[in-house]
């Protein structure tokens, strides 16, 4: 017998076996990581369409007779939604959401000056 115990021994193994065992995510979390990343996909894809949509209609109505309010509101609501698309892509996705809601109602106010 060498008088030396198994519990000093003990600590040592069980921080091996936890550096060496795999961490097992619960479902929950990966639930909650599938989530976020469709909420950062879904925002930062609306934002890139609504932009797209904006530049668009600024320069259909800068090239007709429309007042200049009009396609610089276009314009400005694109901007604004181009902003959420990089928010979204950052994870920032309720800032995006209020980004896109405000960039949508700016495009369609100059849709009413026209």
């Amino acid at each position: 017998m060498s008088g030396r115990t198994d519990s000093v021994a003990a600590p040592a193994e069980a921080e091996e076996a936890e550096r060496t065992e795999p961490v097992v995510q619960d479902e929950e979390e990966t639930d909650f990581y599938d989530e976020a990343g469709r909420a950062r996909r879904l925002a930062t894809g609306t934002g890139a369409l609504l932009t797209l949509a904006g530049t668009a209609a600024a320069l259909l109505r800068l090239t007709g007779p429309a007042p200049a309010l009009v396609p610089a509101a276009y314009a400005t609501g694109a901007a604004v939604c181009a902003a959420a698309a990089l928010l979204g892509a950052r994870g920032r996705t309720r800032r995006a959401l209020w980004l896109l809601i405000a960039g949508t109602m700016i495009m369609a106010l100059g849709d009413q000056f026209d």
